[in-house]
């Protein structure tokens, strides 16, 4: 690993320990946030607002998260099969050196949307206190559950959660 990613993953953990600090948490029930990104290969700006009428699950990681690497083709394949049926998945990359998000996205591809935030807006908007952190926003933008970490065996239990939004009206 070289010594500038090294400062990298330095600076974004020390991110994260700030801001799950701050005040101003979101949680289950409430409206999420909207957040307005570029695409993290610079293909757009997206806002979270663009998505409303749909199920969301907004999942926030980095490059050095070794879970991830397992999260982020799952959730791929789960908005494949579901997308048809209303879910979206976006992801934030949040590395402080986009060009990490970018060769990890280029090693591990998705299919859905993926967004930067090397400044660490979102972050600390959504207060995230580890690293893979997602939300579940339902059709009309409140979220409904919060995700943190990942392990393989999730993805039934996001499934079902996912499944039970889409039946709502």
């Amino acid at each position: 690993m070289s010594n500038a990613s090294e400062k990298c993953r330095v600076l974004t953990l020390v991110l994260i320990v700030f801001t799950s600090c701050s005040a101003g948490a979101v949680n289950v029930g409430e409206r999420a946030p909207d957040i307005n990104l570029p695409t993290l290969k610079n293909e757009g700006i997206l806002s979270l607002s663009d998505f409303r009428g749909r199920v969301v699950y907004l999942d926030f990681w980095a490059s050095w998260c070794g879970s991830c690497r397992t999260s982020l083709p799952l959730l791929s394949k789960l908005r494949d099969e579901l997308s048809i049926s209303g879910l979206e998945v976006i992801g934030v990359n949040v590395d402080a050196d986009t060009a990490a998000g970018v060769k990890f996205i280029n090693k591990y591809p998705v299919s859905f949307p993926v967004l930067a935030d090397p400044a660490g807006k979102t972050p600390k908007l959504y207060a995230l206190k580890g690293m893979p952190t997602s939300f579940l926003i339902d059709k009309s933008g409140k979220v409904r559950k919060i995700h943190q970490g990942f392990k393989k065996s999730d993805m039934q239990v996001i499934r079902h959660q996912v499944m039970n939004l889409l039946k709502e009206k």
